[in-house]
């Protein structure tokens, strides 16, 4: 499907055997990954309308992802590929409880399946390793790639990181196309709300251990005709007692416009559906500070997020933008680096102050290894109106527990029950603040063949 990618591959495979295999044969990964998920969301009353939109939304399906990842031809530039081919199933649901987002759409309803194929081409010289390819998956504070569906969102274009200097990460790279969670076809790069698309988002940065214990970040990220955005991170972790620590994460982000946005043509951030000074112009700083005390199997994390007054906080990808043939259905579905962006809700419309809070515990320390619980709260005040006159509140519960069977021959086997609940006290412009409950039931395997 990627012509330039799979040029690339089958390049280095018959470069690798001309080289010879040691390394690039012997280091090499393949495993095949399957992931069943049940998906619930439940739109309650609209404050709006006082109707729901629909009353459920109920789907189930089957993914699978089978990945190649090969090692390095020796000498002093090693090659290498990496490969993934990707394969949705439509098990349930009827086009009644269908929506986009979940399955791709094929104008009747959820799509029977989907599959895509993607390929990297990659190097490495001394502790420096470029990656080019369709099958990017970048988890970085300014680019947190999707994988809460069937099949994850991967990007097309190329990175590099090197850790040359003892201590200090250096990333860098510049993404043309995403690939959606449920799309077999490729996309433009966007924002939330607009019609228009970039294929040049370029971003660098750097991760400093400054001591064992504390770690510095920059990142710059610039979404071309969209936004020009700088991150700041400091992450520290005190040992407390050999089962005991405090952890402080704080996170601070600085967005504004670049190039065409806000000048109409497409280019517009909607600001999360939400309040604009400058209507359709990117204008936002963000910080958060996370805590979390940990002792035994026992975790307590609590926070606080501010989002600035004069729009909302941006992010890459928001929304379904159209795919190189046309089509949108299934091209959404995105992340970010704020723990605001939870099971429902995103809390990052202009002016709001989340106060959030969760409490996990991990069940190994009672004699159940492999079994994890978590509840989590969040609250956001002072969210402005799209109108700009008045404020509102919402509030978000999220609860999950997971366990993994450790040994047998189902050892690896993992399942996972998610619930949560948004509720949002909109009294003026809540066309935008749907209650919703939704609940998510996931079964994974993986199977590593080498």
């Amino acid at each position: 499907m990627y012509k330039s990618s799979l040029a690339l591959a089958v390049a280095v495979g018959v470069f690798a055997q001309a080289a010879g295999a040691a390394g690039f044969v012997e280091d090499s990964k393949l495993s095949l990954s399957s992931r069943t998920m049940y998906f619930n969301n439940d739109n309650r009353v609209s404050h709006a309308t006082g109707t729901a939109e629909r009353p459920d939304q109920r789907e189930s399906g089957q993914g699978f992802k089978l990945d190649y990842i090969s090692g390095f031809t020796p000498g002093t530039v090693g090659f290498g590929v990496d490969a993934q081919a990707l394969w949705g199933i439509h098990l349930d649901g009827g086009e009644g409880y269908h929506k986009t987002g979940f399955f791709p759409d094929d104008g009747k309803g959820a799509a029977a399946q989907w599959a895509r194929f993607g390929a990297n081409a990659k190097a490495r010289v001394s502790k420096t390793e470029v990656h080019f390819g369709s099958a990017l998956a970048p988890n970085l504070p300014i680019l947190v790639s999707n994988d809460g569906r069937l099949l994850p969102q991967t990007f097309e274009g190329g990175t590099i990181q090197s850790k040359e200097i003892d201590n200090l990460t250096v990333n860098a790279g510049q993404l043309t196309h995403a690939m959606g969670r449920a799309s077999s076809n490729r996309t433009g790069l966007s924002v939330s709300g607009a019609t228009a698309d970039s294929n040049k988002f370029r971003f660098g940065g750097l991760d400093y251990k400054l001591t064992p214990d504390l770690t510095l970040q920059y990142y710059y990220s610039n979404l071309e005709d969209f936004y020009k955005q700088h991150f700041l991170g400091a992450t520290h972790v005190f040992k407390i007692a050999d089962d005991q620590s405090f952890k402080t994460d704080l996170r601070y982000f600085d967005s504004s416009s670049d190039g065409k946005n806000g000048s109409g043509g497409g280019y517009n951030f909607d600001n999360n559906k939400g309040y604009a000074k400058h209507t359709g112009e990117v204008d936002n700083k963000t910080w958060s500070a996370m805590f979390t005390y940990t002792l035994g199997g026992h975790a307590l994390m609590v926070g606080h997020q501010r989002v600035s007054d004069d729009g909302g906080f941006v992010w890459l990808n928001q929304g379904s933008v159209t795919t190189d043939n046309g089509d949108s259905e299934g091209a959404g579905g995105s992340s970010f680096y704020l723990f605001t962006d939870s099971m429902i809700n995103q809390f990052a419309r202009a002016g709001e102050n989340t106060t959030f809070g969760q409490y996990s515990y991990d069940f190994a320390g009672l004699g159940v290894p492999g079994l994890k619980a978590s509840l989590a709260y969040l609250h956001g005040d002072d969210v402005r109106n799209k109108s700009g006159n008045g404020t509102y509140s919402e509030w978000e519960r999220d609860a999950r527990i997971d366990y993994t069977i450790q040994q047998g021959t189902l050892k690896g086997l993992g399942f996972s029950l998610r619930q949560g609940v948004y509720r949002g006290k909109n009294g003026d412009t809540s066309e935008y603040t749907k209650d919703t409950d939704q609940a998510r039931f996931i079964v994974n395997y993986t199977y590593a063949f080498m």
